[in-house]
């Protein structure tokens, strides 16, 4: 099925052959030179003939076949594009090229294809992408059939039968799952978060005196056997946590270094990926929300259908796609409809790179209305850098100390920062966690 009617237009292939063959003949018959006269009006004869010459109607079915639909990331995906001209005329000069989807690079091969083609006769051409985290969708395929001079043109846009997506689903969890420390304002069953309170636990925290109900396994043994008196051993008590994973999914999150690196927003998919898992391996209740012109939504849970939730919202959401959004970010009815939706005392893992001053400003109003709030920014400054041969520009290191800076004043603010550079995660979050607890 078409996508919209055909265009066309000159391709000025021949422009200025009539001037030229007018000159030549001019030349002849001064010079009394036959020869010259009969190459310009042959000339003549040739421009006026591909003038009025049409460009042969585009009637094509297209197919489109990937080697796998759902691949696994940095896999490669083979497409197959078959072309049949299902017209009555011939495509002398016939050029196809795929609407490959904007996020994806091609590996091998080219998505453009040219051939003559007769009625009723079939031509396919293939070629390689790499495949990536989300939802990839082709563009319809773009055709374009030339007269047989090439001087006019004929182009439209042609829907393709067959495979039209390619999805593709990473693991929850790109490198080990990272159990995030967390402040201590949790309440709830067992969990990852350290009380100040005795009770039940791993940590020794006091030894208080027997209280008859007392588990055996808690009786201080050795200093009953040494005073004959029984004492009970106290442990620090550990609560579960709600947590929400909050993606920083602006347009401004998808800065990049150069347009051969990954964008921000997927280090900060993979770090939410990593941390929700290691937080809900240890007992905790997580979610996911999205900053982005479009509604993303985890209510926080537990549980192995919840892990696999979240995995489906990280790889396909539209408002994780791979390309930055199209509609505009309402800043403070996105932010006021988030508030209402987190629970009461629910702690904040804002995953952003701090492109500009609003991300801050999110952290603070979140810490500041009860949310305590961790940062774990991907610094797009240094995304991939190892293989860049040339130092950075003027314009990245100045983003590089505009960014330091507001992590500088988050700290300031009581909020906690983890500058993931391109060390893995896991160490970020050990570096931080030292200054922390020191």
């Amino acid at each position: 099925m078409d996508a919209e009617y055909p265009v066309v237009r000159s391709t000025r292939r021949w422009q200025g052959v009539n001037a030229i063959a007018l000159l030549v003949s001019g030349v002849g018959i001064l010079a009394s030179r036959p020869g010259l006269v009969l190459s310009g009006v042959v000339a003549v004869v040739f421009a006026v003939a591909s003038r009025v010459d049409s460009p042969p109607a585009v009637d094509l079915d297209v197919e489109r076949r990937v080697s796998d639909a759902t691949p696994a990331p940095d896999a490669s995906v083979t497409v197959t594009v078959t072309v049949t001209n299902t017209g009555d005329t011939l495509c002398p000069e016939l050029r196809v090229v795929d609407g490959v989807p904007p996020a994806m690079t091609v590996e091998d091969g080219s998505p453009r294809h040219g051939t003559a083609l007769r009625p009723g006769k079939t031509a396919a051409f293939e070629y390689t992408v790499g495949a990536h985290r989300g939802v990839h969708r082709f563009e319809p395929v773009v055709a374009i059939a030339r007269n047989a001079s090439g001087t006019i043109e004929r182009r439209r846009t042609v829907e393709s039968d067959g495979d039209e997506t390619i999805t593709c689903r990473p693991p929850l969890s790109r490198q080990e799952p990272v159990a995030l420390p967390l402040y201590d304002n949790a309440a709830g069953g067992t969990g990852q978060v350290a009380t100040s309170a005795g009770g039940s636990g791993t940590v020794f925290h006091s030894v208080r005196e027997y209280r008859h109900g007392d588990p055996p396994n808690r009786i201080d043994w050795n200093h009953t056997a040494y005073t004959g008196e029984l004492t009970t051993v106290e442990y620090q008590r550990e609560r579960s946590a709600t947590v929400v994973l909050l993606i920083d999914a602006r347009t401004a999150a998808y800065v990049a270094p150069d347009q051969n690196d990954r964008p921000a927003l997927e280090r900060s998919i993979t770090a939410a990926g990593t941390v929700f898992d290691g937080l809900l391996s240890t007992g905790n209740r997580v979610g996911i929300a999205a900053l982005s012109p479009t509604e993303c939504w985890l209510a926080p849970a537990s549980g192995t259908a919840h892990r696999a939730h979240a995995r489906e919202l990280l790889s396909t959401h539209p408002a994780l796609a791979p390309t930055p959004p199209e509609q505009p970010f309402l800043k403070m009815t996105s932010l006021r409809r988030l508030r209402h939706r987190l629970p009461t005392g629910a702690q904040i893992v804002f995953c952003s790179p701090l492109p500009d001053s609003y991300a801050a400003t999110v952290a603070r109003q979140l810490h500041a209305h009860g949310h305590p709030t961790t940062v774990l920014s991907p610094d797009p400054t240094e995304v991939d850098g190892s293989h860049r041969d040339a130092p950075p520009d003027a314009s990245l290191r100045l983003a590089g100390i505009e960014r330091s800076l507001r992590c500088g004043t988050l700290r300031d603010d009581g909020i906690r920062v983890i500058e993931w550079g391109t060390e893995p995660l896991r160490k970020s979050v050990q570096t931080a966690s030292r200054r922390w607890f020191k």
